[in-house]
């Protein structure tokens, strides 16, 4: 039996991505749906996708599917049959890159989880079929102008940080887990108000859209497919975008530009930039804003001491990487993640 998984280094995938010669299409989808089996169904998804040539990261759980994906256009068709053919994904809606290279996933990876977004929930009375009422974007651009309105960023810090809606309450926080409470403390008192909320496509406000109404809020409304399906509709329906800067996406293209307005800033020079990038020493590659001029002046890193790391010889670096617990690498992850906005200041005392 082929082995359901890809074995090959990260270079040699990313040269044969480049070097193909047929377009792709990059969507994502999902459906809350109760699974029995989610491992079985990992492994029979991995092996009709992967004889398709699809690329992309997918979580499975016994609560339903989250899939971010690149599908060889030659066989989008096959690709759409066999996923309808599976009963609790009939019709399944897709979302449509805005910008779209065919280059935003170069391997094939499924991933069974306990949830397909980790929320922290754990109240049994907690019904997530509840959901609040969909928008398109159209309802949701006259909802959003009335004065009795909230409107809610359901992402982490990092995204909205490039672009967001107008007058949106931004939670400063890395995980999803970590915004729920803090929105939900943010907006006690106003529990009569409509609340509005949105997300990259739509999972996570599926959710939490649920759990405000759990908690006592009355008129919930979440962005139908998200900012990809708002951007979509935007456009084809000559309508003024109020989400300003790009939609932030979690893979190679890591955004996706929505209006020509640039929110952020390089977090090294302070420079208009909403330019994301990882920084090149394996052993921290924070997510981070830096400009062209910044990363020449730094050589693709955020501070001096990963520069110095970086200059050292592979193996010497390999070394430093080796024998550290996952605890520490995640310790070390969140603390990285707290310097981010603090880079300027960091360098400054160099």
């Amino acid at each position: 039996m082929k082995e359901l998984r890809n074995r090959k280094n990260k270079q040699e995938l990313k040269q044969l991505l480049y070097q193909e010669d047929f377009p792709r299409k990059t969507i994502s989808f999902y459906r809350y749906v109760k699974i029995e089996n989610p491992q079985e169904l990992r492994n029979t998804l991995y092996a009709q996708w992967d004889s398709l040539g699809v690329f992309g990261r997918i979580y499975l759980s016994y609560e339903g599917i989250n899939a971010q994906m690149s599908v060889p256009t030659h066989n989008w068709h096959t690709f759409v049959k066999e996923l309808y053919a599976i009963p609790f994904f009939t019709d399944v809606p897709f979302k449509v890159a805005v910008e779209d290279n065919g280059k935003s996933f170069y391997k094939l990876i499924i991933k069974v989880r306990n949830k397909i977004v980790a929320d922290g929930i754990n109240d049994p009375d907690f019904d997530p079929s509840n959901t609040g009422n969909y928008l398109n974007a159209k309802e949701f651009n006259e909802v959003l102008d009335k004065p009795d309105t909230i409107v809610v960023d359901m992402r982490n810090h990092y995204e909205s940080e490039v672009g967001r809606f107008e007058g949106a309450f931004c939670p400063d926080a890395d995980t999803f887990k970590e915004e729920l409470p803090l929105v939900i403390e943010h907006l006690k008192g106003q529990e009569d108000k409509n609340v509005l909320m949105y997300c990259t496509g739509g999972i996570r406000c599926e959710k939490a859209s649920a759990y405000f109404k759990h908690k006592g809020f009355k008129n919930v409304y979440h962005l139908r497919g998200g900012i990809i399906q708002y951007a979509h509709e935007v456009k084809e329906q000559n309508l003024k975008s109020k989400f300003i800067g790009k939609n932030f996406v979690f893979d190679e293209r890591v955004g996706e530009r929505i209006t020509d307005d640039v929110i952020a800033e390089c977090h090294q020079c302070g420079a208009p930039c909403d330019r994301h990038v990882n920084c090149k020493n394996d052993d921290c590659h924070l997510l981070f804003i830096q400009c062209e001029a910044c990363e020449t002046k730094y050589n693709g890193c955020c501070t001096p001491t990963c520069m110095d790391v970086v200059a050292l010889p592979a193996e010497e670096q390999r070394k430093l990487r080796k024998g550290k617990t996952k605890t520490e690498k995640e310790t070390l992850s969140v603390y990285k993640s707290r310097l981010r906005p603090n880079l300027k200041d960091i360098l400054k005392n160099k």
